[in-house]
């Protein structure tokens, strides 16, 4: 449900940390290719070996990783203990097991052809619509999983809200997007400012910077209840990556950033694209409404040019540095010093993205 570009840069994790990483997940496959609730049949095992593998991996982990990295910053330690460096990967597993399970939807509500250079799992020979099943038996993976390993520790039932609650959160989010850039005919007049935080705020930020942090949080024990302003900045800051990413989709140099923008051809609720119909007259309105979304690259042209003619770089900049100051001041003021380092380390990867 995110953009391509929307992953969370925190969780780097050394190599100890992703080999520990990796072996985890051979262990919670295996455990889900065991799940004594249902009978399989070979056939059946060898369909779900085959579908996690294929949307479970091939992403960079960052999220996962991140409650790894943010679980020691809050404990004070470099090494965790054997049992600690289980509980932090297998909820990093469940938050990439709700990507998976994300994007194997997403992908069929966008008739979407590739994901990770690889066709999108409904396009896969055979697999057809089974797709949408199989999104909703990578979702109850999470449940099992947290069942199995956190049954009886005393934040389980914190665990099993968060994660129904950041599922809420981005599902509502995508019908928002869907609604808005979707339905019927396109119609730049749906978009501005307020639409674009909504979409982001709750179709990308919670699930891929607030939940990892969470995670961590529940594991050191803490109560999220307490840690209002937390969830405030990381969401903020989901805002500001999004952005940032809207904004390299059209001025990034693509063999930095990974990948050519697609957002003007895509129709896509862009920042620089609300940021646009806020700042032009009815001749560049009229210009934006004839060649928005068109894949046409003499139409994408005139929209970049109208961009640069509004001078967006600048005003992408401007807000680049006001957001980054406002953040760490926000940062800067939290009474944690572990809990301003977990933050600081996410935003100095995000702004160092464009650098």
């Amino acid at each position: 449900m995110a953009t391509a570009g929307a992953v969370v840069a925190n969780g780097s994790g050394g190599p100890d940390t992703r080999a520990a990483f990796k072996e985890i997940y051979s262990k919670l496959k295996e455990e889900m290719l065991e799940d004594p609730a249902f009978e399989f049949t070979d056939e059946s095992l060898q369909w779900i070996d085959r579908m996690v593998d294929y949307n479970v991996l091939g992403g960079k982990c960052n999220r996962g990783l991140s409650v790894i990295d943010s679980y020691k910053i809050l404990k004070g330690v470099d090494v965790l203990s054997k049992e600690e460096t289980f509980l932090a990967c297998t909820l990093g597993w469940c938050i990439e097991w709700l990507q998976a399970y994300f994007l194997v939807l997403d992908d069929i509500m966008d008739n979407s052809q590739t994901r990770r250079g690889q066709p999108c799992w409904f396009r896969v020979p055979q697999v057809g619509l089974i797709a949408v099943n199989d999104g909703i038996i990578l979702r109850n993976h999470i449940s099992r999983i947290l069942q199995r390993h956190f049954k009886g520790k005393p934040y389980y039932v914190d665990l099993i809200d968060l994660f129904n609650e950041v599922e809420f959160k981005t599902a509502s989010g995508q019908l928002l997007d869907l609604i808005t850039t979707h339905e019927g005919e396109k119609d730049l007049s749906k978009y501005n400012l307020t639409v674009h935080r909504r979409i982001v705020q709750y179709k990308t930020a919670y699930y891929s910077f607030y939940l990892p942090v969470a995670c961590a949080l529940l594991l050191a024990g803490e109560n999220l209840d307490n840690f209002g302003d937390v969830k405030n900045i990381l969401v903020e800051m989901g805002t500001y990556f999004q952005v940032q990413d809207d904004y390299l989709d059209c001025f990034g140099d693509p063999e930095f950033i990974g990948k050519i923008g697609t957002d003007i051809e895509d129709f896509k609720c862009s920042w620089l694209v609300v940021q646009a119909l806020e700042r032009a007259d009815e001749d560049q309105k009229k210009i934006l409404f004839e060649n928005y979304g068109k894949s046409d690259p003499a139409c994408v042209a005139k929209v970049k040019d109208l961009y640069k003619e509004l001078n967006l770089e600048e005003v992408f900049h401007e807000y680049e540095k006001e957001s980054y100051n406002k953040l760490i001041a926000d940062i800067e003021a939290q009474p944690s010093k572990a809990v301003q380092t977990v933050l600081k380390s996410f935003l100095h990867k995000i702004y160092k993205r464009d650098k």
